[in-house]
């Protein structure tokens, strides 16, 4: 029932046919992501996953994750799930830059920066 309402509020500013409205819904499409995975990855806080992700990574490449700056490089990476978060999360773009503490205006800027419109267009 609160899903057939949150669609219906939802169709009132968004295209459904064209836009995804969930990363899980979007990852699972390009089998990235299944029930099961998702389950696991319930289990385990922000920091686990993002050491898990970069042993994983390091482990590709010989453990040669040097040059990379990921210090620096950390506050744009969460910047960016964040966004990804609030664009499935809320209705509108005034919404959205509500929900993450900044104007409009910014909020514009980040979403035409990092193309998050076009990462969740369907095709």
């Amino acid at each position: 029932m609160h899903k057939v309402l949150w669609s219906r509020k939802r169709a009132k500013y968004k295209n459904p046919n064209i836009d995804y409205y969930s990363i899980s819904e979007k990852l699972k499409l390009e089998k990235k992501s299944n029930d099961a995975f998702e389950i696991m990855l319930a289990g385990l806080t922000l920091e686990e996953l993002i050491a898990l992700k970069l042993e994983i990574s390091a482990r590709s490449i010989n453990n040669k994750l040097y040059g990379f700056d990921l210090w620096k490089k950390m506050p744009a990476i969460v910047r960016d799930g964040l966004l990804r978060y609030a664009y499935t999360g809320t209705r509108t773009k005034m919404e959205m830059a509500s929900f993450l503490g900044m104007t409009r205006a910014d909020l514009d800027r980040w979403l035409k920066k990092l193309k998050l419109e076009e990462y969740f267009k369907r095709g």
